[in-house]
């Protein structure tokens, strides 16, 4: 495999001319560079005018290797060529590297260049790119890929170091201004292709004391001169701030706003941003976002961009970059949703506070749907965005992440409620899958006593429970727009008088646990489990574990043929559910097999003495449908060794959170005690 590599833009805040004073101080060889040994030049040709010098050069590298394997490929050092075009006109060095050790079966490229700064012409450009591809090398390819990648990083991350020495240097010496190439100042050129002293070496010779300046004016590119009174050509222009272009990052920028990155980090992350921008049709996020997915793939850069091309897709198809301007927050929320931004902590990351003890996440997801909460959750992930880029500009350090302190005063089992459970899994999914490496910090807290004091200070909900009159009904959860999930938790049913709805369940290991949470929206049922070794016909799968009805119509799982007690039994107490009530429960289940959940019409009961409808008979026939009850519900299958306590969680689920009557409370009881019986 090719790795590659592309360095950000490196900014010296010196003319170009300075800088290759500086620059050609690395030659013959460099001791900063212990593994730079030395090199020689092979051959050096002048344009006609004296502006364009092409330099080649043999370079001795010393690779730290193991001794193994610089054993085994016969070799102690390796050799580069260098081949350098300066162009003094347009102000530009142009630099390419390949390797003469090894050719044949390893191919490194390495191509840099020294610009203008295209904002300040008194500032210097670098960037380079690079390319190592190791075809076969004695069975050891991938360490020495390692190698030649980590002694690469460690000698770019130097190379800056390298050249400010240099001008140090310089600066001790008296040189502070090289002034720039013009036709009267050029020197007699040699013809193209004749070999000839490397001028640009002299200038290493001619200003290692300020008494050789005469020397170096007459020698070198460009003349040197020593401080003295500054003219208004040679001041210091105001300083104009490092800019990004848009396909290129510059390392003070990086530095400032996304952070200290190794090398190789650096160019991935600029790789990543310049095939975003070939290949991507749309807006393309924001470094720091970008940088998130690369940390959160440990910067594989192949896995960072599937990662960002899919969540980029699922932002603009749900447009989430208008959330926060275009989504309307439901009033509710503000009383009813215990959290909020608040400040920042001591390392300046957004603070975020939950109040998770004191929120009825049933009535939440009933009342919002299972939409209206995960746009919930998105818009606290946009402003978390947002506030880590205000918080960035205020500190003036890279500020990518948030922290979440947690409540937990007033937590209990009544807050696992398997459907709350699974809807919060989802959002989590989600959130991972399109907010990576955004938490930076979360904090528990369990003491109540701490939270008196702040919560003075935050104007956050005190929660509490969810009226039932916010609660959706079925038809709205099934009408919900744009929906950012393509199945709801939720599933809504008909029942008619004389057609049951029934849902099978094929379990395959014993003690299985299924568990239900309905809710009864028009009508009054009955709810039944049965149990059969035979399969019902006709027989119907859309998804793992459940068979839903085909085209809204109540087709018949249990064959009418069938005996109750012999083809197939009930093994629970059938349970009568009053319009508006909500009913949870789980049933352990003790034979594989088939196992149906089954809802059935009940209609209005008869009067047991007179053949005459009592008065609260008739009203109660007026306010449901005579034909047609209204269920959704939610369904689970849990295997024995995740259930771990759910039935207990599941039956507090009965209280007040639930606001269910007597009879059902004492059914679901039942359910508890009945869960092995068949």
């Amino acid at each position: 495999m090719v790795q590659e590599y592309q360095s950000p833009v490196r900014v010296y805040k010196n003319p170009f001319e300075l800088i290759m004073a500086a620059y050609v101080r690395r030659f013959p060889k460099c001791p900063l560079i212990p593994v730079f040994l030395d090199s020689e030049v092979m051959s050096e040709t002048h344009s006609p005018d004296g502006a364009v010098t092409v330099t080649e050069r043999r370079c001795m590298v010393d690779v730290e290797a193991p001794r193994l394997l610089k054993r085994m490929a016969g070799v102690d050092y390796l050799y580069f060529i260098q081949r350098n075009t300066l162009n003094r006109r347009e102000r530009t060095l142009h630099i390419e590297v390949h390797n003469e050790t090894f050719s044949s079966r390893v191919f490194v490229r390495e191509l840099c260049n020294y610009t203008v700064h295209p904002e300040n012409e008194e500032w210097t450009c670098f960037e380079q790119t690079a390319s190592l591809d190791i075809k076969s090398f004695f069975g050891f390819e991938n360490s020495s890929e390692k190698i030649a990648m980590k002694q690469y990083a460690s000698s770019i991350k130097k190379g800056k170091e390298i050249i400010e020495y240099y001008l140090r240097e310089l600066e001790q010496e008296g040189v502070t201004h090289v002034p720039r190439w013009t036709p009267s100042l050029a020197p007699k050129a040699a013809p193209l292709g004749r070999l000839t002293a490397p001028p640009l070496s002299s200038i290493t010779a001619n200003t290692t004391s300020s008494s050789s300046a005469a020397t170096a004016n007459s020698t070198a590119p460009w003349p040197i001169s020593v401080p003295g009174p500054k003219t208004g050509a040679s001041s210091s222009p105001p300083e104009v701030p490092p800019s990004a272009p848009e396909d290129k990052l510059d390392a003070d920028y990086i530095r400032r706003y996304l952070g200290d990155l190794t090398p190789l980090q650096e160019s991935c992350l600029i790789r990543l941003r310049q095939g975003l921008q070939e290949t991507h049709k749309g807006k393309i996020p924001k470094d720091q976002h970008v940088l998130r997915f690369l940390r959160s793939r440990d910067f594989g850069l192949e896995k960072a961009r599937e990662m960002l091309c899919q969540s980029l897709t699922w932002r603009k198809q749900h447009q989430v970059d208008f959330l926060l301007d275009s989504w309307e927050r439901p009033g509710l929320l503000a009383d009813y949703y215990t959290g909020g931004w608040h400040h920042h902590d001591r390392d300046g990351r957004p603070l975020y506070i939950l109040r998770l003890g004191q929120m009825d996440t049933k009535g939440l997801v009933r009342a919002l749907g299972e939409e209206g909460l995960l746009r919930q959750v998105l818009s606290i992930n946009e402003e978390g965005l947002r506030r880590c880029e205000e918080n960035t500009r205020v500190f003036g350090r890279p500020i990518s992440c948030w922290t979440c302190l947690v409540d937990l005063e007033g937590l209990n089992m009544r807050h696992l409620w398997r459907p709350g459970v699974k809807a919060l899994l989802r959002i989590i999914e989600v959130v991972e899958a399109n907010y990576p490496e955004t938490l930076g910090r979360l904090l528990i807290l369990r003491a109540p006593r701490v939270f008196p004091v702040l919560w003075t200070l935050c104007e956050l909900p005190e929660g509490g429970v969810v009226p039932k009159s916010l609660y959706r009904t079925a038809e709205q959860l099934e009408s919900e727009e744009n929906r950012l999930w393509a199945d709801a938790i939720y599933k809504s049913a008909s029942v008619f008088k004389g057609a049951p709805y029934e849902l099978l369940i094929d379990i395959a290991e014993v003690s299985s646990v299924i568990t239900w949470d309905f809710d009864v929206c028009k009508g009054d049922v009955v709810f039944n489990i049965f149990h059969s070794k035979r399969a019902p016909s006709p027989p119907r799968k859309e998804a793992p574990g459940a068979t839903p009805l085909v085209g809204g119509a109540n087709l018949p799982l249990i064959d009418r043929n069938w005996t109750l007690g012999q083809d197939y039994s009930k093994v629970e107490t059938a349970l009568a559910c009053r319009e508006g009530e909500s009913v949870q429960g789980s049933h352990i289940t003790r034979w594989p097999g088939f196992y149906i959940l089954q809802w059935r019409f009940q209609g209005a009961p008869a009067c047991a003495a007179s053949s005459l409808p009592r008065v609260d008979d008739v009203l109660a026939s007026l306010q449901v449908s005579s034909h047609k009850c209204k269920v959704i519900y939610y369904t689970e299958v849990l295997a024995s060794q995740d259930f771990r306590g759910s039935m207990t969680s599941l039956e507090s689920s009965h209280s007040g959170f639930s606001q269910l009557s007597a009879a059902t409370t004492a059914s679901s009881q039942s359910h508890t005690s009945s869960g092995i019986s068949r």
